[in-house]
């Protein structure tokens, strides 16, 4: 198996071209599946490399080709959070079918969640999988999908009816073929990947395709983000390195009214407030995935503390490098301008910067925890 730093020395990445995602996203999945770093993204019984998928691993992996480049992240993270719901209630027969290709890079996953009125309000799904005898019959849409277009399958979120709002909701393994599926639209935004609104009209899918329980695909999603929120925060800290590294350098080697720009005071302010907010993002990453790993005890607050914490910061920290450079910052098919369209879309996607607030606040509300000492608070 290749290191990241391996695998992106070896020139894999020379050729991505963002005029052109699809290709680009198929060939980085089938050259990181050959170089063996896909096998982060399953567990061992299906090609992985632990029995189960290693928080520690997938973010340092993220970090890593984040660096590199944000599409290559991308690529290796979606093979994880497509197929994450199919590891953790599939049956042996859809994982064995599915997961061992996932690793070698020989089939691209999807995870369909997100609605027009429905992103982080998932309650307000609107998509239907109505019981029809042995077949449900699935109607709606999905947009935002990462990989919509280019998926081999698809872990589809639907409403079934079991209970209000998100205790409602069931999940499905779709394919592309199935009757009744289509791509609605693909949608560009400004840090390029695949990305597209699915339809379903009428589709009828096998009972059998239902994953876990009735009722419970809202849990299943949590849980899968759960595991992999984590590695978000990891191509944040990627994202925000690389920025810090290009400043340093042009600090050092920038000449501005006969000195260096990194011998002024207003330089090194900024690049002081910069380094303290990397190093503080990555403690409470590495905190999140040790704490899973290793302690094995629920990482919902931490993970979105750490998602939270790297967006936000690396967004500063590339800012304030962005600044440094002056015009030469903003110029299209630059480092820096590529990196300020990759960390503005990352505060958005596996929820908002918002959203990691209230799952903070109410995980603290709920249970009392102490943010210095991690332990239980007593109650009056």
């Amino acid at each position: 198996m290749q290191s990241v730093d391996e695998f992106a020395d070896s020139g894999a990445l020379d050729a991505v071209d963002h005029r052109d995602v699809d290709a680009s996203c198929r060939r980085l999945v089938s050259e990181l599946g050959r170089a063996g770093l896909l096998r982060a993204c399953v567990s061992s019984a299906y090609g992985g490399f632990s029995p189960a998928i290693e928080s520690r691993r997938l973010t340092l992996a993220r970090e890593g080709l984040a660096y590199r480049c944000g599409l290559a992240d991308f690529s290796l993270a979606m093979q994880g959070l497509g197929s994450g719901p199919i590891a953790l209630e599939g049956s042996e027969e859809f994982k064995q079918a599915i997961l061992p290709k996932v690793a070698r890079g020989e089939l691209i996953p999807a995870f369909a969640l997100s609605e027009k009125e429905a992103g982080s309000n998932v309650g307000a799904m609107t998509c239907t999988a109505v019981r029809d005898g042995d077949h449900y019959v699935v109607n709606g849409e999905k947009t935002w999908i990462s990989n919509g277009g280019i998926a081999d399958v698809y872990t589809l979120f639907a409403r079934t009816g079991e209970g209000p709002k998100t205790r409602g909701i069931s999940a499905f393994v779709v394919y592309p073929d199935d009757p009744g599926f289509s791509i609605a639209e693909r949608i560009e935004v400004m840090a390029p990947h695949p990305l597209a609104t699915l339809r379903f009209e009428n589709m009828r899918l096998p009972a059998s395709r239902l994953l876990g329980k009735p009722g419970e695909g809202f849990k299943l999603a949590m849980r899968t983000l759960d595991i992999f929120r984590v590695s978000v925060a990891g191509a944040a800290l990627g994202f925000a390195r690389r920025a810090f590294d290009e400043a340093l350098a042009h600090a050092r080697s920038r000449q501005m009214f006969d000195e260096l720009l990194g011998d002024m005071p207003v330089t090194q302010d900024r690049i002081g407030a910069m380094a303290a907010r990397i190093d503080a993002a990555a403690l409470l990453t590495y905190r999140a995935a040790w704490r899973r790993d290793v302690l094995q005890l629920p990482t919902t607050r931490e993970a979105a503390m750490a998602k939270m914490a790297a967006t936000e910061s690396a967004q500063r920290v590339i800012d304030a490098a962005l600044q440094l450079f002056g015009a030469r910052g903003v110029q299209v098919g630059g480092v820096m301008e590529s990196l300020y369209r990759e960390i503005r879309a990352l505060r958005i996607y596996e929820g908002a910067t918002e959203v990691q607030k209230m799952i903070v606040a109410r995980e603290v509300l709920k249970n009392g925890v102490s943010l210095a000492t991690g332990s239980q608070q007593a109650q009056a």
